[in-house]
């Protein structure tokens, strides 16, 4: 089974952090085109020997900029009907999205808010058009449209933000009861407004108190870290992402979307043209074998992701590689109390140290 990335790449106003593939909505905005090319793409991929579907995740940009009866056109296709997670991210603006609920009948059965904070003080910093009364309300919203799953995305370590205000978003958010949060710090990416022209972030002692203190948060308000971002109530977490961490199969279609499949030759990568007007003009993409020397760490770069690891005997199963291609990166790990003994997990202390563990892997 493989899961179906499907790349929306339009925004109202693209952010100063963001490094996606995204364009403002003026630049060349045709979903009805679009729609059509992405059809078109899902047929390609299709007819190149794409494994059954298991999720779907509608990324962006800003997917909610799109009707419902496009998402329902798509999904509706007799491929699809043994999708069990339909996952579409929205922005809480009230000029990007119409009736969570129309967007529930149409076929999504989990939604992804983007609201990065609930503090006025911080939205416009980010470059967000919505202000915290619209998240709250679009929370609230989507709580009622009939979801099986709503993700809640907050940041932290926000330009100028206090610990205080940090955790605020946070509880503010948990009082909300979605069944799913992430939880993340800012980054600053170099091909960003933000990496031209850095704003003040707070100490870094302040921002692992933030990380700290929030997960402890999360915790005892029974939110289960289980990927180093992604914590979930009731164990609901996001199969799609899940297979990623697990190193499984995925097709990617929209305008720069990623994709990669397991064939008889080798593991293949794809990515559609970057550029919207490329993509709707049917440009091909790119298609690259991943080395079989380059497997090891493009393996550990996911599963480490997740608390709780995977087997030791998955690294084969999912790779096609002997154990022994890595066994003298494991017992060194294991010898320093960074991984766990029997499966390949990061201890705390390893997970801490996550980037470090992953380049043991790098291809000497």
């Amino acid at each position: 089974m493989s899961g179906l990335y499907i790349h929306i790449p339009w925004c109202v106003r693209k952010c100063p952090y963001c490094d996606f593939n995204s364009h403002e909505k003026d630049s060349g905005f045709d979903e009805k085109r679009y729609l059509a090319r992405l059809i078109e793409d899902f047929e390609e991929e299709l007819h190149r020997g794409a494994h059954s579907i298991a999720t779907v995740y509608f990324g962006g940009g800003t997917p909610s900029l799109f009707a419902p009866q496009s998402f329902d056109a798509f999904l509706t296709r007799p491929e699809l009907a043994k999708v069990t997670e339909i996952t579409m991210e929205a922005n809480p603006g009230t000029v990007e999205h119409r009736d969570f609920a129309e967007y529930r009948a149409a076929g999504i059965n989990r939604l992804s808010l983007g609201i990065q904070s609930f503090n006025d003080k911080y939205l416009p910093r980010l470059g967000r058009i919505h202000d915290a009364n619209e998240a709250r309300t679009a929370s609230i919203r989507a709580l009622e449209a009939g979801f099986s799953s709503v993700n809640l995305d907050l940041m932290f370590g926000l330009p100028d933000q206090s610990i205080e205000d940090a955790l605020h978003d946070l509880k503010t958010a948990i009082a909300l009861q979605p069944q799913h949060i992430s939880w993340y710090e800012l980054t600053i990416e170099p091909n960003t407004v933000f990496g031209k022209h850095p704003p003040k972030l707070p100490p870094v002692k302040d921002r692992i108190e933030m990380s700290t203190r929030g997960v402890e948060l999360l915790a005892e308000s029974g939110y289960r870290r289980y990927e180093v971002s992604a914590y979930a109530r009731d164990n609901q977490i996001c199969a799609h992402n899940y297979n990623y961490w697990t190193f499984g199969n995925y097709i990617g279609i929209g305008a720069g979307a990623h994709g990669k499949m397991k064939r008889d030759e080798g593991f293949l990568r794809t990515r559609k043209p970057k550029m919207p007007t490329s993509y709707l003009n049917g440009v091909d993409g790119t298609e690259t074998t991943i080395e079989r020397d380059d497997l090891p760490v493009e393996f550990m770069m996911n599963v480490l992701r997740l608390t709780e690891g995977v087997t030791d005997s998955s690294f084969n199963d999912q790779t096609g590689l002997p154990l022994s291609q890595i066994d003298p990166q494991l017992r060194k790990l294991r010898s320093w109390g960074l991984m766990e003994m029997r499966r390949i997990q990061l201890t705390p202390l390893g997970y801490s140290q996550l980037d470090s563990v992953v380049a043991q892997f790098l291809r000497r």
